[in-house]
This record gives C-alpha cells, structure tokens and sequence, in this order.
C-alpha cells in the first residue's frame, strides 16, 4: 500500500540534504574548470591550538582586561622563521611540563577585599574596633551549636517582643540614650512611667524621694457643722513625702501625709444662753504616715514590721466633742505590727503581733481651766493572722483573724464606767487581679467586742472592707473602698460607735494635663444602747490642670451633708478651695 503524504515528503527532504553537499563542488569545479588548481600549503599555523591561531587578539571575545597579569597561555604565537629548517623544528624536543602551574585567566580570590573569602587561606585584614568595643566572634560552621540569643544591653530581664503598636509612631531614642553605641557601659532599665505628669523625685543613694506641697485657700460655709451654719474663709497646708527603696532584695517604704487647716473666723463661744458644742478656735491639724519594711530570709520567708502614727482632732459635729472648748484636743495614736510571711508553694501564711497606744491632750475651756482626757488614753495588744491560697493566677482567697485587748490608763471614765474591753474580728475573702482591669480585694466577716464593765453590752456588727480599682479604659478609672471600725466613745451609757464608711471615686482624663475627679462618700455611725443613728454623705469634684511634672492646679468643689436622727445635731456645709501643688 503506498505512503502517506507527510512520509513521502520526509524522504525526499532527506534524500536532497544528502545530495546537496556532493552537488556544490562539483558545480564549483565547472565554473572554475578554466582556472589552474593550486593545493593548500601545510603550515604550522594551521594546527596552533593557542588562542590568536586563527584571529587577531584585537577581536578576541576572551581578550585580556588591563590590570590581568599576561599568562604564558595568553601569549600570542611567535611567526615561523622562513629561513629555519622546518624539519629542525619538528625533531626538537618539547619542554617539559614538571613543575609548571598553568595559570588561567583572573588569579585566585581576585575581588575577595580584605575580609572575604580567600581559597588560597592567606591572612586577612583585622576589622578595626573602637575603644572598649566587644570583639566579634568568628563564624560558626556546619555543626556547631545554635548560638545563645542575643542578650538586651540593658540591665534586668530581657523584655518579650513589643507589640508594633508599643514603638509606632513615636520619637526614636538615640543609641546613647538606648544603649547601643559600641563600647557603652551597661545603662539601667528605666522603670515604664504610666503618668506622664506625675512626680520624678531624686535618689538619694538607693532611695527614691519623691515630695510634694499644696498651697490652697477658700471659703466654708459650716466649718463646725453647727445646725446654724457660721462660714468661714479657711487655707489649707498639706505637705507630704514618700520615700522608697530601690533594692533587689528586701525593702523599706515611707509614706507621710499631713495637712493643716486654719480658719480667719473663731465661732461663738455661747449659743442661744448655752455653751457652744463647737471650739472657739476651729483649726485642725491631720497626719497619716506609715513606715513598712521587709527581710527577705529567703525565697519563701519573709520578716514584715511597720510603724504607724496618726495624728488628728475629733470630727466636727461629734457627739464626743465637749461643750465649751477654746480648741479641738489633739490625739494621736501610733503603734507597730511585728510578723511573719511564709509561703508553702500556693499556701501563704501571713502573721504578727500588733502594739498601739491612743493618747489625748488636754481640753482647753473658753473659761481659761483645763479639763483632762487621761480616761480616753488606752493601750491596744493584738495579733493578726492571714490564711490565703492562690487558686489561679490573679485570684487568691483568704481567711483573716484579729483579736486584741485595750486596757485604759484610768479603770473608769469620767461618767465612772469601766472602758477596759477584749475584741476581735474574723472575715473571709479574696484578693483579685484579672488583667490589671480589676485588682484589690473584698472581704465581709463579723466584729464584736466584750466590755469589763457589765452597764455596757456587747458590741457588735456585720463587717465590709476591701478596696477595688477598675480600669474602665484608658482614661476612666474607678476606685471603691469600704471599711469597718469599732471606736471609742465618750456618751454614758454607749459601749462604742460601730462605723461603716462607702466610697466610690471615678477619675477621668480629658486629657494627659486636664483631669476631673469625682468622690461620693457614704457613712453610718451607730452608737449602741443610746439610739443614735448619724448618716454622712459628701459629693466633692475636683477640676486638675497639670501644667508640668511639678506644678499642678486644683479646684475644689465639696458638699458635706450629717443627717442625725437626734434632734439639734444635723448639719450642712459646702466647700470651694483653688489652690496649687508643688512637687518634685
């Protein structure tokens, strides 16, 4: 059967490829048949197996660059001597190759600088380091170890990645203030400073000292909470010092806070006929320090002691103010706690023993006598311990137990009852810290006291306390705080006054300089067996413009309310202060 076109086609082309090369010599030799043949002479040119053989160096593709040394194999050929035996030069023997390196081209480790890669192994040029600059380590090869990571050049921990948002859009540190310029000493980990306008203070030595002094002047409406109110312009001088340890072991805190406020109007002496339940001379002084310290024996021992001393006047429009005062007597009450914290894994024991005294000055009368107050002075022996276990992190339940024994210097008051008393408290709760959004701690338990005297009952009461901060966002926070006390009294026939105080504050930044605070307290007094139920309210605001880390101003806005259900001893006042912080 025949082919199919494409196979027919394919040998024909196949069969003129190899026809094509026969035909074009032969045409050749017609066309020159006329012409005299003359043959190729051999010359040694025609086999040089050199470059340049058959071109010129000029037009050689691999032609050498200047600054290439000439190579013997780049040598272009020497032309036949017509005048040589050429059969001389074909019996000549060829030299030898022993101990001849050819040489091509570019030499080794050309372009390789001074630090690079040699293959010939010769010595390279040393990188020059700065004075004090660490020496860099060589290479590591096929395997050897994974290298450490690097380490921070600041002291303290190394920090985990920050997140993007951490460093965008901010000024860049210069690396001397970073620590990353060569030969640098180490420089120390600042602390994160969350208050852009708050207090910087010095050092002194390890200790952070950190001061600060309001100045601020204004008028009270009702500066002795009388029914009637009697105004009053009234300054107030509040100094205080905080002074803080900065060690990796152990530490040593003090916190001072003091003020004092004096009024330009004395109140009366006499009201309708009767002595006046307020001084004459209202001024009040008010301290609150604390000086806390910790011994770390070891990782899960600690020694803990404070020292305390609160310095103040009685509240005015308190029933235990006496009649007929020149001055409000001053007491103050100052003690210590001495104890212990252990640690057993999530188990924690806390403990100590706790030592205070309560003392009075004198009562000073409009009549010019002196009336003494030796029957409210007392000491105050107790114990405290703390049972906790952290279930997980930021929550910690815990168990407290108080007990204690105040003993009078005088057995009996001034109404001739027997003060002497024994007391305590037991309360339950937990400490939280979820995400630093809410952090403090809560607790309710009871509180009651037993009276040598039999006139007075036992005192007692459902006990609050705790104090709580919430986060709300990034410029609101909220604090609450509630607290219980048992205090002394001076009204016959009363064993004690059982106080409850409730507070919410709520802090909002308009901006990082403008800042309005708002407080609202509410509190319950209850002097036991004498029916008397005292109710106090306050709303203040306060308006902060921070002018610099060390001036602040402030604006006062106070609305005090006593609500008694006693007839006569109810009472109203309102507050407007503008004054300045100084701080350092």
């Amino acid at each position: 059967m025949g082919s199919s076109p494409g196979t027919g086609r394919s040998k024909r082309a196949q069969f003129l490829r190899a026809a094509l090369p026969c035909l074009v010599p032969c045409l050749a030799l017609t066309v020159l048949g006329s012409t005299p043949v003359a043959a190729q002479s051999l010359t040694p040119d025609l086999f040089n197996p050199n470059r340049g053989g058959f071109a010129s160096p000029e037009t050689l593709p691999t032609r050498r660059t200047a600054g290439v040394p000439q190579a013997p194999s780049d040598a272009l050929p020497a032309l036949p001597d017509p005048n040589a035996d050429p059969r001389k030069s074909r019996e000549a023997p060829a030299p030898s190759r022993i101990g001849q390196v050819p040489t091509y081209g570019l030499p080794a480790a050309n372009g390789a600088s001074g630090s690079g890669y040699d293959s010939l192994n010769r010595k390279r040029q040393q990188p020059k380091l700065y004075p004090g600059q660490p020496k860099p380590k060589r290479p590591l090869g096929p395997g050897s170890p994974v290298p450490p990571a690097a380490q921070d050049r600041t002291l303290g921990p190394p920090r985990i990645a920050p997140p993007p948002s951490e460093t965008a859009h901010k000024t860049p540190v210069p690396p001397a203030m970073a620590g990353n310029v060569p030969g640098q000493p180490l420089r120390r980990r600042l602390k994160v400073d969350d208050d852009s306008f708050g207090a910087v203070g010095d050092y002194a030595g390890s200790f952070l000292i950190k001061g600060g002094l309001e100045l601020s002047t204004g008028y009270d409406t009702n500066p002795a909470r009388l029914q009637k109110p009697i105004g009053s312009p009234v300054y107030v001088v509040a100094p205080d010092l905080l002074v803080q340890s900065d060690w990796e072991r152990h530490a040593l805190v003090a916190d001072l806070r003091g003020s004092f406020s004096g009024y330009t109007t004395n109140m009366p002496a006499t009201i309708d006929g009767f002595a006046s339940p307020s001084p004459v001379e209202i001024n009040r002084p008010d301290f609150t320090g604390h000086v806390d310290g910790r011994l770390d024996v070891d990782r899960d021992l600690k020694l803990t002691s404070q020292l305390r001393l609160r310095l103040a006047t009685d509240n005015p429009g308190s029933p235990n103010v006496q009649a007929g005062l020149q001055k409000y007597p001053i007491y103050a009450s100052y003690g210590g706690t001495f104890g212990f914290d252990q640690t057993f894994n999530r188990f924690q024991v806390a403990a100590g023993a706790t030592v205070d005294r309560t003392a009075y000055t004198d009562s000073k009368l409009t009549d010019g006598t002196t009336f003494g107050n030796t029957d409210r002075d007392f000491n105050q022996y107790g114990g405290v311990g703390r049972f906790s276990y952290e279930l997980k992190p930021g929550l910690k339940p815990f168990v407290e137990v108080q007990g204690d024994t105040r003993i009078h210097d005088q057995a009996a008051d001034r109404n001739g009852y027997l003060r002497d008393s024994n007391g305590g408290y037991a309360k339950i709760g937990s400490s939280f810290e979820f995400s630093r959004i809410l952090t403090g701690e809560v607790s309710v338990g009871y509180s009651a006291r037993s009276y040598t005297d039999p006139r007075l009952s036992q005192l007692a009461g459902f006990l609050t306390s705790g104090s709580l901060i919430w986060n709300a966002s990034g410029l609101t926070t909220v604090k609450f705080a509630t607290d219980t006390q048992i205090a002394e009294t001076t009204i016959p026939g009363s064993s004690g006054v059982l106080v409850h105080t409730y507070g919410v504050e709520v802090d909002h930044d308009f901006r990082r300089w403008l800042t309005a605070v708002g407080k609202f307290t509410y509190g319950t007094y209850d002097y036991q067996n004498q029916g008397r139920n005292d109710k106090t309210y306050s709303l203040e605001g306060n308006l902060i413009y921070k002018l610099n880390r060390n001036i602040w101003i402030k604006g006062t806005l106070r609305h005090d309310i006593l609500d008694s259900n006693q007839a006569g001893s109810s009472s109203q006042g309102t507050v407007v202060m503008l004054g300045v912080r100084l701080q350092n």
